[in-house]
């Protein structure tokens, strides 16, 4: 059997860990450091935070475009150093409009990062590992969820320096970016002239297709997109309004980082577990088990307004999600020929975003309203409705358009 975890595939991982890990230091503490900084309400904080998922979406069908079309490896670095320099720019966004403006245009070089890097991370796995290798690069995000917001909490906690996150972040992502900048990718694929060619001198796609939808969204998995919006918007309210829902509701100041780290122990236990599954194929079984695991992790989190349903839904969610994530990308990327994978990587990402932009503009706005408990039930029946169309729909669709495995 081939190698899976070659040089290249470790650094990969590695530099994901750290986009991860900048990204998740910050997360959980935006919205209390938009409200102690700026009095923002909770329905403008919403409002803010959504612009960077926002253009994070509108990036990923030109990401996926310049990926398949253009040195892989070039797209990475120069997608890396502008998500690098944006977080200095928060230093300088002295005002709520300012910093408005840099959080949504960060959202840009974040939203092509992560379609360029997991597409190279495909392209250095043996083809005959590569399920099992995109189950274990998700380990990559887990660890730095499971690590970054209680490392962040504990910082903030100590000194009440919002700054020091904010240099932390640039330093960690500048470091991910000089990881990637080692890396060698190689095409495992011969060109014209039956001579391997290497994919960060040239573009994958030797000869230029006509421009269509597909090479900016993959058509075939429309429907795999449109399911994975359901969990998007899911996470989405969760991720965002967890540290002010347990403040407000529940009464918790310290839980978040122990929720992120409880949901990052269920992430990487599934990730493990489902690896097996993965290298035999089973993409739908997981894809079923994990749905319906992370269902009854949202319903026990708002049904169960205590200690013991908040932390217990942190390990169900992981571990549904864990199940769920690397089961549907890698039924998109089954629906790609290989000069399309970037597209495709870019088309669950963008299914991911859009879910994850409606929840957090729809969470703040229902929390305004209502309260977060409406908005959290209203996570209950959305992944419910994901669930029930993947079972009706979803999981026929792709057994009918998946298309055999290329190298």
């Amino acid at each position: 059997m081939e190698r899976l975890w070659n040089s290249n595939y470790i650094k990969v991982m590695t530099a994901n860990f750290s986009l991860f890990f900048a990204f998740y230091l910050l997360t959980p503490l935006l919205p209390l450091y938009l409200s102690e900084t700026f009095g923002a309400t909770k329905d403008v904080i919403g409002l803010v935070l959504s612009g960077y998922t926002i253009t994070a979406l509108l990036f990923r069908p030109f990401s996926g475009y310049f990926v398949d079309s253009f040195p892989r490896k070039t797209v990475l670095l120069v997608s890396f150093a502008a998500f690098a320099i944006f977080f200095a720019g928060y230093l300088a966004a002295g005002t709520l409009l300012l910093f408005t403006i840099v959080r949504t245009l960060h959202g840009g070089p974040f939203g092509a990062l992560t379609v360029a890097n997991s597409t190279v991370a495909i392209d250095v796995l043996p083809s005959s590992r590569r399920n099992e290798g995109i189950g274990y690069y998700g380990l990559s995000n887990n660890l730095a969820m499971a690590i970054a917001p209680s490392f962040a909490i504990f910082v903030y906690a100590e000194t009440h320096n919002f700054e020091l996150l904010f240099w932390l972040a640039f330093a960690i992502a500048v470091f991910g970016w000089i990881v990637d900048a080692t890396i060698e990718v190689k095409n495992k694929k011969n060109d014209v002239r039956g001579q391997t060619s290497d994919i960060s001198r040239q573009p994958p796609t030797i000869k230029p297709r006509k421009l269509s939808l597909d090479r900016f969204f993959l058509a075939r998995g429309w429907l795999l997109g449109v399911n994975m919006v359901f969990f998007g918007f899911c996470f989405g309210v969760l991720s965002n309004y967890l540290a002010i829902y347990g403040k407000q509701v529940m009464g918790i100041t310290g839980g978040t980082g122990t929720w992120f780290m409880l949901c990052s122990i269920g992430l990487i236990l599934s990730r493990l577990q489902g690896g097996k599954a993965l290298r035999k194929g089973l993409l739908t079984h997981n894809a079923s088990e994990g749905m319906v695991i992370s269902l009854v992790g949202y319903t026990l989190f708002v049904a169960s307004p205590n200690m013991f349903g908040y932390y217990s839904s942190a390990i169900l969610i992981g571990l549904g999600n864990g199940h769920m994530w690397p089961a549907f990308q890698n039924m998109m990327i089954s629906m790609a020929h290989h000069n399309e994978r970037g597209t495709a990587n870019s088309t669950i990402l963008i299914s991911w975003d859009i879910g994850m932009g409606l929840g957090i503009l729809a969470g703040g706005a229902i929390a305004e309203l209502f309260g977060y408990t409406a908005a959290f039930w209203t996570v209950a029946i959305t992944n419910a409705a994901g669930v029930l169309l993947y079972f009706l729909k979803t999981r026929q669709f792709f057994l009918i358009r998946k298309i055999e495995e290329e190298a």
